[in-house]
């Protein structure tokens, strides 16, 4: 038994140094850009559903950057993070981070993030920003701050 832990040592430390040595995945850092109706205008906060007009003393509002960010106010904290745009209005919201303040409205604001994280797919009608979730269901609206 002890033998074959010994020659069972070095192939266990000799498969523990290549599989150390293979580094972090690349990133991407192609620098693509991402363009539509929903880049560039601050977006305020409507509704959360069909019918939910959220009473807060800072209207949520998000921004989409060109380059793949977004950075908003969810009524009650900052946050940011990314976005992708694909075809047939499709989005998706990712990375987001908040800051982590507290305030009377913290369940409505996770109202807000909360659309964000499940929106998949969106839909601009004049100055009027739907999203809707994987099952179609709509998620909430926004209006554009012109």
């Amino acid at each position: 038994m002890i033998v074959k832990l010994r020659h069972a040592l070095p192939l266990m430390l000799l498969t523990l140094l290549v599989g150390c040595a293979s580094g972090p995945a690349p990133v991407d850092q192609s620098g693509e850009s991402v363009s539509g109706p929903v880049v560039g205008p601050r977006w305020n906060l409507l509704l959360v559903g069909t019918s939910d007009r959220l009473d807060m003393p800072t209207t949520p509002w998000f921004e989409i950057s060109s380059e793949g960010r977004v950075s908003g106010h969810d009524g009650c904290n900052r946050f940011t993070g990314s976005v992708e745009l694909g075809p047939n209005n499709r989005i998706e919201f990712g990375q987001l981070a908040s800051t982590m303040m507290a305030c009377p409205n913290m369940a409505e604001a996770g109202q807000v993030t909360a659309m964000l994280d499940r929106a998949y797919r969106y839909l601009i009608d004049h100055d009027r920003l739907v999203f809707f979730g994987p099952d179609q269901r709509v998620l909430g609206g926004f209006r554009r701050d012109d």
